[in-house]
């Protein structure tokens, strides 16, 4: 396990970062499970179906972003010695594309998302590109993309592809102040 290289906010909260593993992927199956049990809560299938559904799914995520995003860093993040996330990002070069973040559910709402983030935003900072990333119009975490000044760049439809102009770098989760006209 290594610190976040350059990732000041998430060093400080005992979060590291590690290339993903095959041995990770049981548990970055269970991790897309997670994120999605919500939805199925509605069906009428029994556990089993539950359980195919999302493998057939989160196997179909991992060949699509592999496919569509070659170059990428598939990271798992770690918390002391547990598993608690991934992160998936690819640098272009006009920006910095989160592909994906998810963090386990008890996980969630302990700042090492917003952490991250700010920490992608400044490393984006450094070299004028800006971060964007896809996502559901119905995601809890929109309203974090929108605190740290991520807009809305494009509709796709159930997706929206939010992005934050390159900026001066965030402190503490603030995004920089627009100057609007007089």
């Amino acid at each position: 396990m290594t610190a976040c290289k350059n990732y000041g906010r998430a060093t400080a909260l005992g979060l590291a970062l590690r290339p993903e593993a095959d041995a990770d992927v049981p548990f970055l199956g269970a991790l897309y499970a997670s994120t999605r049990i919500d939805e199925l809560a509605v069906t009428s299938w029994n556990e089993a179906q539950k359980a195919a559904f999302l493998d057939m799914q989160f196997q179909a995520q991992r060949a699509h972003y592999r496919r569509h995003y070659p170059e990428a860093d598939w990271l798992v993040v770690e918390h002391g010695a547990q598993r608690i996330g991934r992160l998936y990002l690819e640098r272009w070069p006009s920006q910095h594309r989160v592909i994906d973040i998810a963090f386990r559910p008890e996980r969630c709402g302990k700042g090492f998302g917003t952490a991250l983030l700010n920490d992608l935003i400044d490393e984006a900072a450094t070299v004028g590109k800006a971060v964007s990333i896809h996502v559901e119009k119905n995601n809890p975490a929109r309203r974090l993309y929108l605190r740290l000044g991520f807009e809305v760049a494009e509709d796709k439809g159930v997706y929206d592809l939010m992005a934050r102009p390159a900026a001066p770098s965030v402190r503490d989760g603030e995004a920089p102040q627009l100057k609007t006209a007089s």
